[in-house]
């Protein structure tokens, strides 16, 4: 097997592993693994595209974990402050409690766990270097 395939397949396995991860962490929370990965990205106000392509989801995806969650009371859509034909995501307070709780979660046996801070970080940059080609 070539180092690239060999690569790809570590890089897909670790992707299945954070995956998994998520889904058993925010099932815990009573989210859809999609619910939780919204949640995960939502560190600041987002549109809905902006969100999808984090979520690397198609918008319309990311516009129906968006409804579930602002029905659930966790975000609210406000108007753009650049844009006015535009919406923006904003967790409310119970959201960002909510999103507290699942990032705690998540870091408790990370598939990254068994990596050091500094490999965290080497690890990080060479993705970023990957997919920013």
């Amino acid at each position: 097997m070539s180092d690239e395939r060999l690569l790809c397949g570590l890089v897909n396995g670790l992707a299945k592993q954070i995956e998994a991860h998520l889904r058993t962490r925010a099932a815990t929370l009573g989210l859809t693994a999609s619910q939780g990965a919204a949640l995960r990205e939502l560190s600041g106000p987002l549109t809905l595209r902006e969100l999808a392509g984090r979520m690397a989801c198609e918008p319309s995806n990311a516009t129906f974990v968006a409804d579930r969650l602002e029905e659930q009371g966790y975000l609210e859509r406000r108007p753009h402050p650049g844009n006015r034909r535009a919406k923006q995501l904003v967790l409310t307070p119970e959201g960002a409690e909510l999103r507290e709780r699942l990032l705690a979660l998540l870091s408790q046996d990370s598939p990254l766990a068994p990596l050091s801070p500094g490999e965290q970080d080497t690890l990080q940059h060479l993705l970023a270097r990957a997919v920013t080609r």
